[in-house]
């Protein structure tokens, strides 16, 4: 015969025999350590018969919420307890937790008193010897009210800020001239961007002063985005539009080249600057709050810098400096911005 192979309990009470013998601590002194353990980790516990319902222990913590003291629980059942729609609602709980041993957990909403709290108690039966039913439930209890009603204002807090989203989006699409820019971001299209493109490099070239061309593209959406399909999508997009024309001034340019590329032509300003602007954008990209169906999320931008004249002295070699640089911040894993490389001319 191969040997038995011990339970998770068997092997939980060896342990618990082990500890008791190391610490030369008798199973009361045990019992009382963990229970003042339990208190100051602002803890509640019972434990009722399984049969009669009645209680044969009650943390002070658990019984005060009942207006008792704990010594006047035991014997007790829930009924004697508590209004007869919570004695249900913790019945139909240790119902459950019996059913599927060991452990089992549920949440529970609490009116007592007038007061409403919510708990999240965690139940185990108390093994007895093998072949018998468990005769004691135990049941630890966790005030989570404070953290349930953040969640709600969090929640609320996230529903607003998409009214506000999608009210400004709507502001601005019905204001923009549909002709010059894109619907979804409110950018220039690509050939509007690049007529004044073409007007910068002839102004720069004559008046001899610099201007930044800063190509932008969408990393991934991580999965909690990209899990709300098409929508989510749209108000990345629409976000970032916000961003870019926010921090662009009447003398520069935001374009949508496609569905996750970008570019930002900044007038009059030198790779140092343009550089300082786009770590100051992407940090905000990075940091913003995205909502859609109560539900938030993020996204990050790769960019890469370039300057005319000093990375380049012709349209199609400052797109080509700015997209090399771009690969370069997505190769180094994106949420990066990188400078193009400075030409160094013989004279």
């Amino acid at each position: 015969m191969s040997p038995e192979v011990p339970s998770r309990a068997d092997e939980t009470y060896a342990a618990v025999r082990g500890l008791l013998t190391s610490l030369e601590l008798g199973e009361s002194g045990f019992a009382s350590l963990l229970l003042d353990l339990v208190e100051h980790a602002d803890a509640l516990v019972s434990i009722k018969e399984t049969g009669s319902g009645k209680h044969v222990f009650m943390s002070a913590g658990l019984a005060a919420l009942w207006s008792r003291l704990s010594g006047e629980i035991p014997g007790k059942t829930d009924a004697d307890l508590m209004e007869a729609g919570t004695a249900a609602q913790l019945k139909m709980a240790e119902k459950a937790a019996l059913a599927r041993p060991p452990v089992r957990g549920a949440e529970h909403r609490i009116e007592h008193g007038g007061q409403r709290r919510i708990f999240k108690v965690t139940r185990i039966a108390l093994p007895h010897p093998a072949g018998t039913p468990p005769r004691h439930l135990a049941s630890l209890w966790l005030d989570v009210t404070v953290q349930r009603q953040r969640e709600q204002q969090l929640q609320q807090a996230l529903a607003q800020l998409e009214q506000q989203q999608v009210a400004a989006e709507v502001q601005r699409r019905d204001s923009q001239d549909e002709a010059l820019r894109d619907g979804v971001t409110g950018l220039y299209k690509r050939m509007q961007f690049d007529d004044q493109l073409r007007r910068e490099i002839d102004l720069s070239s004559r008046e001899h002063r610099e201007f930044a061309l800063v190509s932008i593209a969408l990393d991934p959406l991580g999965e909690s985005a990209r899990s709300l399909g098409e929508g989510a999508q749209v108000r990345v997009l629409e976000a970032l539009g916000r961003l870019l024309r926010s921090n662009t001034r009447a003398m520069d340019a935001s374009c949508r080249f496609d569905e996750r590329r970008f570019a930002l032509l900044l007038s009059g300003v030198g790779l140092a600057t343009a550089h300082s602007r786009m770590e100051g954008l992407r940090r905000q990209c990075a940091t913003q709050i995205v909502v859609l169906d109560g539900r938030d999320f993020g996204f990050t931008v790769s960019m890469g810098v370039a300057s005319f004249p000093h990375t380049a002295h012709t349209e199609p070699e400052l797109l080509h400096a700015a997209e090399t640089a771009l690969i370069e911040a997505q190769v180094r894993g994106g949420n990066h911005v990188t400078l193009a490389s400075i030409r160094f001319e013989r004279g």
